[in-house]
């Protein structure tokens, strides 16, 4: 029985959740190759950052900025790079951080142990919380993946898309876009 309590004690005060995934944790913004950074992206490369705002701002923000009436809205957007024309498309994802809470797991253990209780904390052994990120992808008539190492126009189209990601998080109303273009 003392082994039992201090197996509980250590258990609830050293460890009491295990992270079975972690959420990236992105400063900026990130490139990487789109599946390597969630399953069902597409394998090129793709300008990732994470999106604090509610599900569907950025592309309300799209939409409005490039006026695009709810038409192709989240795959090729058009845009100019020194004259030549791109398009991005972009992906809303979600990457939660799953635990596994184990204060609520020994509480039913002891209580089913010393009452003879069924578990009634069972909805409590894991938590997930939801992180959002935007990952776009970047194309055009000459590049079929304008953001990777080789491509001549990577730098430019890198510089355009840390501008619309600035622009998109400084910005609530999108309608003030409209009127900076």
């Amino acid at each position: 029985m003392k082994r039992f309590l201090l197996t509980i004690f250590v258990v609830v005060f050293l460890g009491p959740c295990i992270p079975l995934r972690i959420a990236p944790n992105i400063k900026d913004y990130k490139l990487t190759q789109g599946k390597r950074f969630k399953k069902g992206l597409p394998k090129k490369n793709v300008f990732v950052f994470e999106d604090p705002k509610d599900a569907n701002e950025f592309y309300d923000y799209i939409n409005t900025k490039f006026n695009l009436n709810d038409y192709y809205v989240d795959v090729q957007v058009p845009f100019l790079v020194d004259g030549n024309t791109c398009y991005f498309s972009f992906y809303e994802v979600e990457i939660p951080t799953k635990t596994i809470n184990l204060i609520p797991m020994a509480l039913d253990l002891a209580l089913s142990k010393s009452a003879d209780m069924n578990p009634i904390l069972e909805d409590a052994y894991s938590s997930r919380v939801g992180n959002w990120y935007i990952a776009i992808e970047v194309f055009s008539d000459t590049e079929e993946d304008c953001l990777a190492e080789d491509s001549i126009s990577r730098e430019k189209v890198l510089s355009y898309l840390r501008k619309l990601k600035n622009e998109y998080l400084a910005t609530d109303n999108y309608n003030e876009v409209v009127f900076k273009n």
